[in-house]
């Protein structure tokens, strides 16, 4: 917890003179998307206020607001934890993964496309590779999906991604093997980059309904086995 807390100390720069709890809560998520806090996390409201600087009551109020985002429970007489989903959870954030990133890429205009973003991530994770830093590499993958899903230039959908991909971290960590989980995608992240790079978004779109469904599969296949284990 210590190291987690010394990360959001970092971020109390963030919040500058206008401390407001949407402010934390955007924080707070953006930990929970980059793995800092896992499931089953008891969130303290005296550390991390503290390491904020932010008040109580603002603080409760963010955890509000995610809680209302399914990232974190109330549990009553125990506090706030950051939550641990079920296997349906799972499902339905790939349902709207899907529906949400091929609609982003089939509706793509004529190319050329802003890609040096998706290009940066698909770089990221390879040099997580060579690092064999495998919690990276998931954070890169992730950091791929939402580049793709800003090239629809809409504020609405990336507020709506930047939470699903948030709850997406929370299933990866339930997975004892993130190099299994995540290595074998980078390849098809840079397939998917080289077919918009190409112009094709048939072919990209195509690529990445494939992906999600196989990632899908084996995400429910491990997640099963851990949730359902003693």
């Amino acid at each position: 917890m210590a190291e987690q807390l010394s990360g959001l100390a970092d971020d109390r720069a963030l919040l500058g003179r206008t401390s407001t709890a949407e402010r934390v809560s955007d924080i707070l998520r953006s930990r929970i998307a980059e793995g800092y806090f896992p499931p089953g996390t008891r969130l303290s409201e005296d550390s991390i206020g503290g390491a904020l600087g932010v008040s109580r009551n603002t603080l409760r109020e963010a955890f509000r607001l995610l809680t209302h985002e399914r990232l974190l429970v109330h549990e009553l007489n125990r506090g706030v934890f950051v939550r641990v989903l079920a296997v349906e959870d799972v499902e339905d954030i790939y349902r709207t993964r899907a529906l949400v990133e091929c609609a982003v890429v089939r509706g793509l205009g004529e190319p050329p496309y802003a890609l040096d973003a998706l290009a940066e991530a698909v770089g990221e994770g390879q040099r997580a590779v060579r690092e064999g830093d495998w919690k990276t590499l998931g954070t890169a993958n992730i950091h791929f999906h939402r580049e793709l899903v800003a090239l629809a230039r809409s504020d609405r959908t990336d507020e709506l991604m930047r939470s699903v991909f948030a709850e997406l971290r929370l299933a990866f960590h339930v997975v004892d093997d993130p190099r299994r989980l995540h290595e074998p995608y980078l390849a098809r992240n840079q397939q998917i980059l080289e077919a918009l790079e190409a112009g094709d978004k048939v072919e990209a779109e195509k690529l990445l309904a494939v992906y999600l469904r196989d990632s899908l599969q084996r995400v429910v296949d491990v997640y099963q086995r851990r949730v359902s284990a003693p």
